[in-house]
């Protein structure tokens, strides 16, 4: 599968570590924390079916946190952040990119706009060392209080279509009245209608204790715990980018089809030039779908082929999806070979697997708009 499982005695444990541990989670070591990869012997089929049916929950502890305070804390992000939050109303939510100079990828995030001169922005959990020196290194000349509360925050993820009763009942959280992309502080809570499984959704900061609890009323009231098994099939079903597979510093948010998040028209950002100039001229490869005509399984890394036998690109993620008995992919290819319904073949293993260009969305999004 896609998630890597590079085990490292220098692990760290989330808040809610010994909770997997007591639910007979499999562990696996990803982004620097051993985390529950799947709590079933059946394997991650429940779990991913309990998220689009019903409702899932998701320990994201592991993912980093940041603030940005004071005068020029709009400014600051406007100079990093692809995306345009310049005027936007407090509580809401952007995703984007942060950018190197050559308009390679930094890492994805998301801002939230927590006050006029206050935003709140989570980063991926391998990332977080080197995105918190990246961040200070562009914060010369900024008038801001930059810091990294990574390791102050747990984080739950309750995701599927009945979340939102969920988290009204079970935690007594009033949330009906949030839209996609928006948050709210309860107290010390921070609570956003976020997710990264293409369905509705709820994540939900605070303390440890805090996390903890609400992690047991909503075990105790039969709510399935995930692990990162369900969360790489889902968020991939739905054609959501993980960082290290369809975007890092050799992929650009252009070349992955993400230019709706790429705001060329602000008036500056890192990285900005290089990805005006790849936006007008077309990137040299493309991230696209490909369904094999057969059941084999593409992986990460394994070649693609033009119908010549020539290599044309690699494989980011594929797997046969849980929701709709496909065998699927997201690529990187040469951009030539990138236009839906274009015949290439998947090199798995010694034998070779026809197949076409597809839409990267595999399945559809059902969120709260």
């Amino acid at each position: 599968m896609a998630i890597r499982q590079e085990l490292e005695k220098k692990d760290k444990k989330t808040c809610l570590h010994d909770k997997h541990v007591s639910l007979g989670a499999t562990m696996v070591s990803f982004g620097g924390f051993d985390m529950p990869l799947l709590y079933q012997n059946a394997g991650i089929a429940p779990e991913h079916a309990a998220v689009r049916e019903k409702v899932g929950l998701f320990d994201v502890s592991h993912m980093g946190e940041v603030t940005v305070q004071g005068k020029d804390a709009e400014r600051y992000v406007q100079h990093i952040f692809t995306n345009d939050v310049a005027g936007a109303p407090v509580g809401k939510i952007f995703y984007g990119m942060m950018c190197y100079e050559d308009g390679g990828t930094v890492d994805d995030l998301l801002v939230y706009k927590m006050g006029e001169n206050d935003f709140f922005l989570v980063i991926n959990a391998a990332n977080i060392d080197k995105d918190w020196s990246w961040m200070q290194q562009h914060a010369s000349g900024f008038d801001i209080d930059l810091q990294n509360r990574s390791d102050f925050y747990g984080q739950i993820a309750v995701q599927g279509p009945e979340a939102e009763h969920v988290v009204e009942t079970v935690l007594g959280i009033e949330c009906s009245e949030m839209t996609f992309y928006t948050c709210k502080t309860i107290g010390e809570v921070l609570i956003s209608r976020t997710g990264y499984t293409g369905e509705d959704g709820f994540e939900i900061y605070a303390s440890h204790d805090y996390i903890r609890d609400c992690w047991d009323k909503l075990i105790d009231a039969g709510v399935q715990a995930c692990g990162l098994g369900c969360r790489d099939t889902l968020r991939f079903e739905v054609g959501l980018p993980l960082y290290g597979d369809e975007l890092s510093e050799s992929i650009t948010p252009i070349m992955a089809g993400l230019s709706m998040f790429v705001k060329l028209d602000k008036e500056e950002f890192i990285g900005k030039e290089a990805l005006a100039r790849q936006k007008a001229e077309g990137p040299a490869k493309k991230l696209v779908g490909i369904e094999l005509f057969d059941k084999a399984i593409p992986r990460h890394g394994y070649t693609v082929l033009n119908m010549d036998g020539e290599p044309v690109g690699e494989v980011t993620t594929g797997y046969h999806t849980l929701s709709s008995d496909r065998s699927v992919c997201m690529a990187l290819v040469d951009a030539r070979y990138s236009k839906l319904d274009t015949e290439l073949q998947i090199q798995i293993r010694k034998k070779v697997f026809p197949g076409k260009v597809v839409k990267k969305q595999f399945y559809n999004k059902s969120y709260k708009k």
